[in-house]
């Protein structure tokens, strides 16, 4: 428990449950989304990839729902997290976390545009969210496929060096930074 006897949320020394769940859990849901997209660049045709592939839509619907979640949870809790480095290390984790969320919302969000510009409509889960119309719009299927696919692949990038510098403050600087989101301490 942290100092206001709560461990569901924040402290300086540590996060708390919340924030490690949502961490976790959208973790999960990124590795089933990108080896799903990895295995549909390799072989689109492949059991196993379309067994991937066929929630790839509605998993990235909610990973867009869990990143505006976790965003407000964030928001909620800035005051009381555990603060960043003040060297350049600490401004370029702040930069590559912001732009990790950042990229949480856009690469959902221009696939969902690019679904909605194609006219066929759209299940979440088997839910209807978007009816089809029929109707294509050339600039939003423009827009879905300039953007959707590379900045997805950059996020990718962008989560490898997040895990890389996990290594390195655990096993070289060893400075306990990785436990402030493995457990409480």
């Amino acid at each position: 428990m942290d100092s206001t006897g709560t461990c569901w949320q924040d402290s300086p020394h540590g996060y708390g449950v919340v924030s490690r769940c949502l961490h976790w859990g959208m973790a999960t849901l990124f590795a089933w989304q990108f080896v799903g997209a990895v295995l549909h660049a390799w072989d689109r045709e492949a059991a196993v990839t379309r067994w991937f592939w066929s929630s790839h839509g509605s998993l990235g619907v909610m990973l867009l729902v869990l990143a505006l979640l976790r965003g407000i949870w964030g928001l909620a809790n800035s005051r009381r997290r555990p603060p960043a480095d003040p060297n350049i290390w600490g401004r370029l984790s702040s930069a590559g976390h912001l732009a990790l969320y950042a990229l949480m919302v856009i690469v959902p969000f221009v696939a969902m545009l690019r679904t909605y510009g194609r006219g066929k409509g759209f299940a979440v889960f088997g839910v209807p969210v978007l009816e089809a119309s029929g109707q294509e719009i050339p600039s939003l299927m423009a827009v879905g496929n300039a953007l959707h696919g590379w900045t997805g692949w950059l996020m990718l990038a962008l989560i490898a060096g997040h895990v890389a510098m996990v290594a390195v403050h655990q096993y070289v600087w060893r400075d306990g930074v990785a436990g402030r989101m493995l457990r409480r301490r």
